[in-house]
């Protein structure tokens, strides 16, 4: 359906891809992996002919429709939401747009003469949407939205309006709705909560087309895909299996390599050694060239590539006292909107709370009024007098200083440390090299928000509160934050979609729907396999 045959790739002085093949077959479900700048994003938009391989060739079988996501979304506006989504569905999308117009010209009394035309041509068109069945794409449209936690106020509304991440959700939906032969998602998982991700994850699996797609969310990815395309420098490997399964191939042909590689040293070694020892000898000249010869004919084996696993050893929190954070009879409105009545938590030394409900249930609400971020209407939020709270919430990457390299933020805010501890905690979180010399201004989202959580926990707090902070990050980073804060001795109270990420780090769930507030003993494991739901919002 779609083949890559031996393509080769340049961006500037970086090679992407050199002579590699992979193919995509109808209805085969697809994982696409690789460090970051690997060359994702160029292989989609090969695929999609936005861009041209420097040899070889992408090909895609005739008549095959694609639908091609990208953080990219573009510029929406003076639309509902609907309306933008509709637009997506290839041709009824086009006859809607006509039929509109066609509404708004029988309303215009400038146009009274036209009545007539304009009154014939509103019946064929609508002929055309019903033959098209374009009334039950409203419903669709809307069916989709609804998964992706649009409320209907927000179908209707000016999409303009939305903010990045729900308009990125919009554009998530037009190519859900279009069910094209082939999609092309590159991240869908960013910017979902839990309930949407879960949601997602269902329709994908219902989807009959063929799925390439790349995630951050190991969870998520396992799910879907049976099959891992991997970019290894230039390379394009293909291994059968979800993404687990590729982990665990990846690190067994790794091992078999540097087995086979040793081998091979040794008994090269062993020759070179006999080579030196008799090359001098006349009687052992013949053995000698022979072996020559035999060394220039071996195949050399290559040592397995060495990935890039950087782990950080934050240091140990100060102890805090064991009452860390109680709330009694907290109530707090937004408007007419109540979201807490009369609630009360304790918070107990070496807890981990993760925070489950939909959106609007008062997830960042809780964690603003334990931060001091907001004020409670009524109601009281005490915190222990030895606790040193961190706060990562999004708005936290507003506070850097644009004029100051990456680098230069964490001397600014560790005078004290060394260039070396620096740039090793700079690493950690994906700033190698001479990416520590980008201004923060220039930073994406992702790059702040990993800044921002570096410098928090250099210093860690003895009371995390937490909120998505696994946003933007890749699976390697977040594996190694998740290794930190697994041996972290303090409090955590944190909100994230990433079911991994709950998963490892939860030992307290509290969840937040309109029946009310229910605790639970036991981390998200614990939570999903009482109540047979991963989110409150869903039951299965």
């Amino acid at each position: 359906m779609i083949r890559l045959e031996n393509i080769s790739k340049q961006n500037g002085h970086q090679l992407l891809f050199i002579e590699a093949s992979a193919t995509i077959l109808r209805g085969e479900k697809v994982g696409l992996v690789g460090p970051n700048g690997a060359g994702k994003t160029t292989l989609f938009r090969m695929i999609t002919s936005r861009e041209q391989p420097d040899e070889g060739q992408v090909a895609v079988d005739r008549g095959v429709t694609i639908g091609y996501f990208s953080q990219d979304v573009g510029e929406m506006g003076g639309r509902s939401a609907v309306a933008e989504v509709m637009d997506g569905a290839g041709p009824v999308s086009e006859v809607a747009a006509e039929l509109r117009e066609l509404e708004s010209a029988m309303a215009d009394p400038d146009r009274a003469d036209e009545m007539d035309d304009i009154i014939q041509r509103y019946g064929e068109v609508q002929a055309r949407f019903e033959e098209l069945d374009g009334y039950a794409l409203d419903g669709r449209a809307r069916e989709v939205l609804a998964g992706l936690s649009f409320s209907p106020e927000m179908m209707d509304g000016d999409v303009g309006l939305l903010s990045g991440g729900w308009k990125m959700r919009v554009a998530l939906a037009r190519i859900l709705l279009m069910r094209p032969d082939a999609m092309l998602l590159d991240e869908p998982s960013n910017h979902l909560d839990l309930e949407s991700l879960i949601w997602l994850e269902q329709f994908l699996k219902g989807y009959e087309g063929a799925l390439l797609m790349t995630s951050h969310d190991r969870e998520f990815m396992n799910r879907i895909v049976t099959k891992i395309i991997e970019i290894d420098a230039g390379s394009l490997n293909t291994y059968s299996g979800n993404y687990e399964f590729y982990e665990q191939q990846r690190a067994l042909n790794e091992k078999q390599q540097q087995a086979q590689f040793e081998r091979q040293q040794a008994m090269l070694a062993k020759e070179i050694k006999f080579i030196e020892r008799f090359k001098a000898r006349a009687s052992h000249a013949s053995q000698v060239q022979s072996r020559v010869k035999k060394l220039e004919k071996i195949d050399r084996v290559e040592p397995p590539k060495r990935r890039q696993t950087v782990l950080f050893d934050f240091p140990p929190a100060p102890r805090s006292g064991d009452d860390v954070a109680s709330l009694k009879k907290i109530s707090k409105s937004y408007g007419s909107l109540r979201v807490y009545d009369d609630f009360n938590l304790e918070i107990r030394r070496r807890e981990r709370w993760c925070v489950l409900g939909v959106n609007g249930a008062g997830k960042s609400t809780l964690l603003k009024l334990i931060a001091g971020a907001s004020q409670p209407d009524a109601g009281s939020v005490t915190v222990g007098g030895s606790v040193k709270m961190g706060y990562f919430a999004q708005h936290a990457m507003e506070l850097l200083d644009g004029d100051e390299t990456i680098f230069e933020s964490l001397e600014h805010s560790f005078p004290q440390a060394g260039q070396g501890s620096l740039r090793n905690l700079a690493g950690c979180f994906g700033f190698s090299g001479d990416d520590v010399e980008k201004k923060c201004r220039v930073l994406s989202g992702g790059e702040k928000a990993r800044l921002v959580m570096a410098k928090m926990l250099y210093d860690p707090p003895n009371f995390l509160v937490l909120d998505e902070p696994t946003n933007h990050l890749d699976m390697t980073t977040k594996e190694m934050l998740i290794a930190a804060l697994g041996n972290y001795e303090g409090t955590m109270l944190f909100v994230s979609h990433d079911r991994h990420f709950l998963a490892a780090l939860s030992n307290r769930v509290l969840e937040l729907t309109p029946d009310g507030v229910h605790a639970y003993g036991g981390g998200y494991t614990e939570y999903v396999a009482r109540t047979g739901h991963e989110a409150p919002g869903l039951h299965s």
